[in-house]
């Protein structure tokens, strides 16, 4: 990826990115801020997820990196403002097919981590996440956003918290949900997602050396979304 597919009249400080481990909070942090700002909110997660779905609609093997690779690198999906109000936060298309909720499968859940670790993959599916956060206007929530998809961000974000605080939250996340589950066994869970996470060989999980760190430990969510909001906020005016 490199500079010559910016847009001219590109506004950086309208493109923020909000990187993190597994249950750091951002997805809930992007939400807020993407709705405070009028920005769209983009978790990149949602692109695995929709190729996994595809995939299993083809009876394509999970194992199958090749094919995989090929499909995200034809394969067309888009993420917009939702058109919809069923507590979306946004549309995801398969080309002219409103996938939403459909990714949302269990089915989806238990093998869209083997199909995010692909290198091919991960590099198709960043080059779409960047034609989108392009447009500016996007509050985009991921893992290497900040370091691979958007670098020229001018707003990067990376929220980070203790391990046993976020395995606490999705916990207590899993639990709301009517979910029988330990917590050790989520402690173990998130353990290995970040073993996976920071080591893959493309795009590994790290800060942005621009990214400004918080630590979530100790806060509650009106808290982080406060700060974070003010590091936009003056980030913003500088560049006026």
């Amino acid at each position: 990826m490199n500079n010559l597919d910016l847009p001219k009249d590109l506004d950086t400080t309208q493109i923020i990115t909000i990187d993190g481990p597994a249950a750091s909070g951002k997805s809930t942090l992007g939400q807020r801020l993407a709705q405070a700002l009028g920005y769209l909110y983009f978790d990149t997660g949602v692109m695995y997820r929709a190729l996994t779905w595809l995939a299993l609609q083809q009876g394509i093997s999970m194992q199958d990196e090749e094919t995989l690779t090929a499909l995200a690198e034809k394969v067309p999906i888009e993420v917009t403002q939702p058109t919809q109000a069923d507590g979306r936060a946004y549309d995801v298309w398969i080309g002219n097919q409103d996938v939403t909720w459909a990714i949302r499968q269990p089915q989806v859940d238990d093998h869209v981590s083997i199909v995010s670790i692909y290198p091919g993959v991960r590099r198709a599916l960043s080059q779409q996440q960047r034609r989108i956060g392009l447009r500016g206007k996007v509050v985009m929530v991921g893992r290497d956003i900040g370091t691979v998809v958007l670098p020229e961000a001018a707003i990067k974000i990376y929220l980070d918290a203790s391990l046993e605080e976020r395995a606490r939250r999705r916990f207590a996340e899993r639990q709301a949900r009517g979910e029988e589950v330990k917590y050790e066994e989520v402690l173990q869970s998130l353990r290995e997602r970040d073993r996976i996470d920071s080591t893959r060989a493309v795009a590994p999980l790290r800060p942005a050396e621009d990214a400004v760190y918080i630590d979530s430990d100790g806060k509650d969510l009106d808290q982080v979304f406060e700060l974070a909001l003010q590091i936009v906020r003056s980030r913003q005016k500088q560049a006026t």
